[in-house]
């Protein structure tokens, strides 16, 4: 049959075509045009689904053997919140205005109009709650509900089921996605605590991202843009049925390459003069003699403290995956896909300093079986740095081999008539990491964990108006003690269109590889040459006859005092650190036109992972004597050592300095300490004003004051920042007409706040930043388009230690055949 449009009978593309009841499903080509194949016999429904249209449904008499002809045509009608389903609440579909969470859709029309930029931030960061921080191009950490971090790992981001984390890390890298924006068919966001279902590190929310299956997105579609920083991009996708529709294919590739936002920082004031035209206030600027020892890939220096001569090498990302379903008869899917993307000359912001990653490959692979009632799935997802991960500060090189593992088993039932539903699920995850001795010790290294777990929710409809949530999920792993999780939720819906949720949640985040058993220089060897020469001058020279003059600090046998080495090492003792939280929600329509969400949330995080900090670890215990100095000096000893840093002001080296392996050392480390609670306002809404042109937008207030109020047990020399801005808001104005023209125009509203993540703290200053995007169906073979960010080119940075963003225009051209 073909689907048209009722206003003026023009072809749609790419509208869902289902035969109620069963599996078969199929999408609209360029044509309009659509084929189920497998159709039962018999008096069938066929439903024909498109957001922003109106649903159709069609009965039709199905003769085996024969063709039967359905032809459709859509009306276009407002969004309607009752009409949108959602998975990452409760891990199975429902309305979202029912689910017993703050949810929210990143609707197909901002996946589009932000494609071009290639960016996954841009169109996260309209949401309601979440923050985005953009270093760079594609270095992005997005967070929700405070404590946003550089590498921040509090919100769990899925790709298909697939967690996209790196394994060392547990951040996201967010350059790596195997397709472009355009060809996701769903993301959603569930914020706040989620562990009860989806296991550590869904701290804060998950974010969850699916891709369409080869029906929905039959044919080929080509897409290629460029624009500002010598800025291209090319993705084709293609798409077919085979085996009289049981077999489906889809096939992606792409390719990216730009130069960046980023710059050197290898010459004195070099950072300094990049934030001046970020800042009129010259309090706020970095230290100007803050410098790095290495310059971007392709650049050089005349030496330290030198700025950086020559151009930085590009950007350049390459993808490729490929995915077969097979459509059994009996409406379930077994799925098999895979694929790998290489990343070259992207730079991170870390809490040691800024890291390179000259070449890394991702490789992965997925295998699901999906039914009514179950899902079983197994994924693999690695990375390997073909050259240097190269650390900035320091010029040291950095490795990395990682594989994870995942096996995954869940099911659901109905009872109570259905009007229940309980959801069970185990999992087993396997880590292997190797860094080849450059970020973990020998002893440490080469490692493979192992995780398992088991999970559960049950809902029941108490009366038909109010449906109770509970839900437990219980985490052992090798790397921390066992975990419980729970969730209880009530949602009170009066109509069908409004909802009222009351949500307690905990939630956990296991340290990484990094913080567990990190083994790295923190800087420049200290020289304590002079210490040790005043303390041979000293009453106390006597006791050190017998210690060979200058080593009495050696950092190794045969050392000396001049080159103490200066680590940062892990703490295999570390605890998980945990999340409390309490929510009041409303979500509703009003009239066909509108709709209103309103989240209040309050919650209390404990045993923070602190930063790197001297004399934390109880594995490094304070400097001892050499065993050369006779006992009764000993204490003495120690205590002038202490007593000259002090006085000297070299307070890392008095509390960090120690013996690791025997050798003398000044260690910093990492530990547990301090608790908070914050709490705040989340706001989202939405009109359309008229057919053609809607209205979106969002507020989030964070109670800035009371946090800093709340704050318990700190470390010392810890430093905590909700790392958020106290007032942010989104507005976007979107016109869509009959005619194949759409446009938006958006505004991100930041207010400014104070920065702590690791070595970079400071202020980052408020600031409007103004997006423009457009484009053109010139037929449905042919759409043309432009997207302009930072339009005003406001040049500002958004997290302390990132990169001046600036101004991006771009265009391309979209071909479907």
């Amino acid at each position: 049959g073909t689907v048209t449009r009722t206003e003026d009978r023009i072809a749609l593309l790419n509208v869902s075509v289902a035969v109620r009841g069963t599996n078969v499903r199929t999408a609209t080509n360029t044509s309009g045009q659509f084929t189920l194949e497998r159709v039962p016999a018999g008096l069938q429904v066929i439903e024909f689904r498109w957001l922003g249209y109106g649903a159709v449904d069609q009965q039709v008499t199905v003769v085996a053997n024969q063709t039967v002809t359905v032809d459709a045509s859509l009306v276009r009608t407002a969004i309607a919140l009752g009409e949108l389903t959602v998975e990452a609440a409760s891990r199975a579909p429902e309305r979202v205005v029912e689910a017993p969470a703050a949810v929210s859709i990143v609707t197909p029309r901002v996946l589009q109009s932000s494609s071009l930029t290639g960016q996954a931030g841009v169109a996260l960061q309209r949401l309601p709650g979440v923050d985005v921080v953009q270093s760079g191009i594609n270095d992005f950490n997005i967070n929700a509900r405070g404590l946003n971090s550089s590498l921040n790992r509090r919100i769990l981001v899925l790709l298909d089921g697939r967690d996209l984390a790196i394994a060392f890390l547990g951040a996201q890298e967010w350059n790596g996605l195997p397709v472009p924006l355009e060809d996701l068919d769903r993301v959603e966001m569930a914020r706040g605590p989620g562990s009860a279902l989806y296991g550590a590190n869904a701290f804060s929310g998950v974010v969850n991202m699916i891709t369409p299956d080869a029906r929905q997105v039959l044919g080929t579609k080509l897409t290629l843009g460029g624009g500002e920083l010598a800025t291209f991009r090319g993705d084709l996708r293609h798409a077919g049925m085979i085996g009289e529709g049981r077999v489906g294919y889809r096939i992606n590739a792409g390719f990216y390459q730009s130069e960046s936002f980023t710059r050197s920082r290898t010459g004195i004031g070099d950072w300094e003069e990049e934030y001046s035209g970020a800042t009129d206030d010259t309090s706020i600027l970095p230290d100007p003699t803050a410098i790095e020892v290495m310059p971007l890939d392709g650049q050089t220096t005349a030496g330290l403290g030198q700025p950086a001569t020559g151009e930085a090498d590009d950007l350049r990302n390459i993808y490729g995956s490929a995915r077969f379903d097979y459509y059994a008869n009996d409406g379930s899917v077994f799925s098999v896909d895979g694929g790998a993307t290489r990343v070259e000359n992207e730079v991170f912001v870390t809490g040691i300093g800024r890291v390179q990653v000259k070449k890394g490959t991702k490789p992965w692979a997925r295998a699901a079986w999906a039914a009514d009632r179950f899902n079983l799935s197994a994924w693999y997802t690695g990375r390997n740095t073909n050259e240097d991960q190269v650390s900035l500060a320091s010029g040291a090189p950095l490795l990395e081999t990682s594989a994870i593992f995942h096996f995954e088993g869940q099911t659901n039932h109905n009872f109570l008539e259905d009007r229940g539903r309980v959801v069970v699920g185990a999992s087993f995850r396997n880590y292997r990491v190797d860094t080849d001795s450059t970020l973990m010790a020998p002893s440490d290294d080469d490692r493979s964990d192992k995780s398992y777990s088991v999970y559960g929710q049950v809902e029941v409809k108490v009366i038909p108006e109010l449906k109770a949530v509970a839900a437990l999920r219980y985490d052992n792993a090798d790397l921390h003690e066992s975990e419980y999780s729970p969730k209880a939720a009530l949602v009170y819906s009066p109509t069908p269109d409004h909802s009222i949720r009351v949500t307690l949640n905990q939630a956990f985040q296991v340290p990484n590889y990094s913080e567990f058993f990190l083994r790295a220089a923190a800087g420049a060897p200290a020289d304590f040459s002079l210490l040790e020469a005043g303390l041979r001058a000293s009453p106390l020279g006597p006791a050190l006859a017998g210690v060979p003059a200058g080593e009495l600090f050696a950092g190794a046998p045969g050392g000396s005092s001049s080159v103490v080495p200066v680590l940062a090492l892990g703490n295999a003792g570390l605890g998980v650190e945990k999340v409390t939280g309490w929510e009041i929600g409303y979500k509703g329509s009003i009239g066909d036109r509108a709709y209103v969400s309103v989240d209040l949330f309050q919650s209390k995080i404990k045993n923070f992972v602190t930063d790197l900090l001297p004399g934390v670890n109880p594995t490094y215990g304070s400097w001892t004597s050499p065993a050369a100095v006779p006992d009764a000096f000993k204490p003495a000893l120690e205590q002038a050592v202490r007593d000259n840093l002090l006085m000297a002001g070299q307070l890392t080296a008095a509390l960090g300095l120690t013996r690791v392996d025997g050798a003398t050392a000044i260690v910093v480390s990492y530990t547990n300490a301090g608790s908070v609670k914050q709490r705040g306002i989340e706001l989202g809404f939405g009109v359309q004003l008229v057919d053609e042109v809607r209205f979106d937008g969002s507020y989030t207030f964070f109670d800035t004051g009371f946090f800093e109020d709340q704050i318990k047990g700190l470390q010392a020399g810890d430093v905590l920042e909700p790392n958020t801005p106290k007032h942010k808001a989104n507005l976007s104005l979107a016109y869509s007409g009959l005619q194949g023209l759409d446009a938006e125009v958006a505004v991100r509203l930041i207010d400014g706040y104070d920065w702590a993540a690791g070595i970079f703290q400071g202020h980052v200053p408020a600031s409007q930043t103004v997006t423009l995007t457009g484009g053109y169906r010139i037929n449905n073979y042919f759409r043309i388009h432009a997207a302009v960010t930072n339009l005003f080119d406001q040049e500002r940075y958004h997290l302390f230690g990132g990169s001046v963003i600036g101004r991006r225009i771009l265009g391309g051209v979209t071909t479907y055949f």
